[in-house]
């Protein structure tokens, strides 16, 4: 009796954990039947148009893990993003980086802008170092880390809802990288399962001309993202030197850049379009700025519509960018982007 008692305990105990470990993991039904697979599962694909999001508009959340980054993800009705790296390498083992990003990646925008003041510039040249060093340490430990990782997280966000169609690590595609550094993102990103991977155009030839050639051995496709570098004719050597070099267009940025038909964009290359990056910025006569979306001056709506109603096959990428409101956070703020190409869509 004493035994059967503590069998039966234990097994109580066991199906508890069992259970809050699946609700933990994702919304599933423990031995449901495989019609039920589905069940409460996000669902961002609106007309023919899969709205994705990329993590990046979780920066501004406490937890920065692959496990976090999907409750993130999930809690905003998300059902396809574009992975940053930080999540899917620290999942895999990467150490850790002792650089405060958030003020790497504010400095950068500054100096970016020619903004930077004198203080300003001795942080980010001394933060400078500290990245120079820390990524050699990333890139020896690329050298060893399995791919099994990575094929582990991909399970984990598919068996939850979610697919995984672009990968943007950081510091892997740029001039300075080795051909390995290069070799480790493409095979990365198919591990996770993505269409393409993402980087932000070079503007150089000799650059994206070599990153082709690695995404053609690779049959994986490399989608250069822009800013307010964009016009219709910035990627058309990269398309010219390889069938792998795609486009990551930004909308809201190519309209901050003063481009005066951005949807013209997305009918001339629509074929070579991996994923569109959607936020709404102002054009310059307005100030550019980054703005709650409906109050600025980037066409999303009509983009979307445009996607839908041709049948084009690329997704549409939430990307937070504008000031969170006070009491507000980027969950709730991706929930509203996601709300807002709902109503465009239906």
């Amino acid at each position: 009796m004493k035994d059967n008692k503590i069998t039966r305990r234990r097994f109580m105990g066991s199906s508890a954990t069992l259970l809050a470990g699946t609700a933990l993991v994702g919304p599933s039904l423990f031995g449901a039947p495989s019609i039920l697979k589905s069940y409460n599962k996000p669902n961002s694909l609106i007309n023919g148009v899969q709205i994705g999001v990329i993590t990046y508009s979780f920066r501004s959340m406490p937890d920065q893990s692959a496990e976090a980054t999907l409750k993130y993800v999930l809690d905003s009705g998300i059902s396809a993003i574009e992975l940053m790296g930080t999540p899917a390498e620290t999942f895999a083992g990467r150490p850790e980086n002792p650089v405060d990003r958030s003020a790497f990646s504010k400095l950068a925008r500054k100096k970016r802008n020619a903004k930077l003041s004198e203080d300003e510039g001795r942080e980010f040249a001394d933060l400078e170092a500290q990245m120079a060093a820390y990524n050699k340490q990333v890139a020896q430990w690329r050298k060893t880390v399995s791919m099994d990782k990575f094929t582990k997280l991909r399970k984990m966000y598919s068996d939850a809802g979610v697919s995984i169609y672009a990968f943007k690590p950081g510091n892997t595609f740029g001039k300075k990288n080795s051909d390995a550094d290069i070799d480790w993102g493409m095979r990365a990103g198919k591990a996770l399962g993505a269409s393409h991977v993402t980087v932000e155009h070079p503007s150089d030839d000799a650059l994206t001309k070599r990153l082709g050639a690695m995404a053609t051995k690779h049959k994986m496709c490399i989608g250069y993202h822009g800013h307010e570098q964009q016009t219709p004719t910035l990627w058309d050597t990269a398309l010219e030197q390889s069938k792998y070099n795609m486009l990551n267009l930004d909308l809201g940025h190519f309209v901050a850049a003063g481009n005066s038909e951005p949807l013209a964009i997305i009918k001339a290359k629509h074929d070579r379009i991996k994923s569109m990056h959607l936020k709404d910025r102002q054009t310059p006569a307005h100030g550019k700025g980054n703005v709650l979306w409906g109050t600025g001056d980037t066409p999303i709506k009509e983009a979307l519509q445009m996607i839908s109603t041709n049948k084009y096959k690329f997704p549409g990428t939430v990307e937070l960018e504008y000031d969170i409101p006070e009491g507000s956070n980027a969950v709730a703020e991706v929930q509203k982007c996601l709300e807002y190409c709902r109503k465009a869509l239906s």
